[in-house]
């Protein structure tokens, strides 16, 4: 009696090193997130939905806490944002920074302190500025000299918002142009350069309503290199000892941003927390040293980092075409809730769940099932052969800066949001329906 064999998947199509730490394999060719069965999951909550393991987040906040002890640690709400993630962030002693009225007042209605939450924004609208002031955030960063007037006049004369300007260091970093927020020419804060961030601190040092407690200097997004960030901040550091010259005030406080890069796929480098960590807290006292500066209070703002390698993207194959020597492999979502790769070409690793392949593996595109030929989720991925119409797909690093910049488009509707924790699922965010569509078209 002959034994069969299975076909072997390719050894890095079978690599869980960017899954949650809680991922297991299952007999039947399965896996389970948190005690969670994934399959399970997708016939439960249908599909596509994303699923988030509690667990990972809470660690990767630890994470954070450990390796920054002395510094103030601040959740990037852009990243992912909903009820239950505040109460996570809040539980394990981090910060918020927000972007919008709307992830404030989600924060703020969900129990998070308004006094350990920033507000960003290159452009803030003036219900931004209001619902600030009004819920008490404890911080605005600047971004342009226009908002100095603005936000001194919504204080008014007998009341006071502590500020922070955010400055471009001319450093280039980050894993595309289009997420480089670090260099001379685009839209995010006030040049070193050309003396725009010392006119700018200059002014708001003329406004007593406006309290200046340190600088801001995000240098750009999916980092994984430490040399930049120490660029940046021997700049920063540089400008804080003019402050101190010119106007007599030492700043106590160093925000550094976040932008720092994980791996998508295994094999891929992420940033390296405990050599950020030390190196970045040593140029600090050195730098200070140096100017004669008293070491400010450090700040950093990781988003991608917590978020996105704790969630799970979950896809149904609706068809499989084979045309022109490719494969192409159709799901049931694509950029209306994930348009990071035709923004940026960001590369997934998806994985075939719930079944054990029949065939040896090919390369296979997997699309979406809008209107664009832009709309690819993963191009040239192993996948099996025999993939086919009803197959799982899931797709692991899915936590961050997909849900959250979701559209309408086709109106498809935005998917569920699934925590798993210690063996249970349950519903964060349901699906967005077309009786939600229609509520909003008012028109007729």
């Amino acid at each position: 009696m002959t034994t069969a064999v299975l076909p072997q998947l390719p050894a890095d199509a079978d690599d869980l090193s960017v899954w949650p730490a809680s991922t297991t394999r299952l007999p039947d060719g399965g896996l389970a997130v948190a005690g969670v069965c994934l399959t399970e999951t997708a016939d439960r909550f249908g599909t596509p939905a994303y699923v988030l393991d509690e667990g990972e987040i809470r660690a990767r906040c630890r994470m954070y806490r450990d390796a920054f002890p002395d510094a103030d640690v601040l959740y990037a709400a852009k990243a992912f944002l909903s009820r239950a993630m505040v109460r996570w962030v809040d539980e394990e002693g981090l910060g918020l920074d927000v972007c919008s009225a709307g992830e404030l007042e989600l924060a703020v209605t969900a129990g998070f302190p308004p006094e350990q939450i920033v507000l960003h924004g290159n452009a803030k609208s003036p219900r931004d500025i209001e619902t600030a002031l009004r819920l008490g955030v404890g911080r605005i960063v600047i971004d342009s000299p226009s908002e100095i007037a603005r936000l001194a006049a919504a204080v008014g004369p007998k009341g006071q918002q502590k500020v922070m300007v955010r400055v471009v260091p001319g450093i280039s970093a980050g894993g595309h142009e289009k997420i480089r927020t670090g260099t001379e020419g685009q839209k995010f804060g006030l040049s070193l350069t050309d003396g725009s961030a010392q006119h700018a601190i200059a002014r708001i040092m003329g406004q007593p309503q406006l309290q200046l407690t340190g600088l801001h200097c995000h240098i750009g997004s999916q980092i994984t290199s430490v040399k930049p960030y120490l660029a940046a901040l021997r700049r920063v550091v540089g400008l804080m000892a003019r402050v101190r010259d010119t106007h007599g005030v030492a700043l106590p406080e160093l925000d550094m941003g976040g932008g720092h890069g994980i791996a998508y796929r295994p094999g891929e480098p992420a940033l390296d927390l405990t050599a950020l960590a030390r190196k970045l807290r040593a140029e600090l006292i050195e730098s200070c040293a140096a100017a004669g500066l008293t070491v400010p209070r450090l700040i950093i703002e990781p988003g991608r980092a917590v978020a996105g390698p704790a969630g799970i993207a979950l896809y149904r194959v609706l068809s499989v075409k084979r045309t022109g020597g490719q494969v192409f492999v159709a799901v049931d979502g694509g950029m209306s809730d994930n348009p990071r790769p035709a923004l940026y070409g960001v590369r997934y690793a998806p994985r075939l769940i719930g079944r054990r392949p029949d065939a040896a593996t090919c390369q296979a595109t997997v699309v979406g099932r809008h209107c664009e030929a832009g709309d690819i989720l993963a191009a040239d991925v192993p996948l099996p052969a025999d993939v086919r119409p009803g197959d799982l797909l899931a797709v692991p690093v899915a936590g961050a800066y997909q849900l959250s910049m979701a559209s309408g488009y086709n109106l498809v509707g935005r998917p569920p949001v699934v925590a798993v924790h210690n063996g249970r699922a349950r519903l964060l965010m349901r699906r967005e329906s077309l009786d939600d569509f229609r509520s909003r078209d008012v028109g007729f």
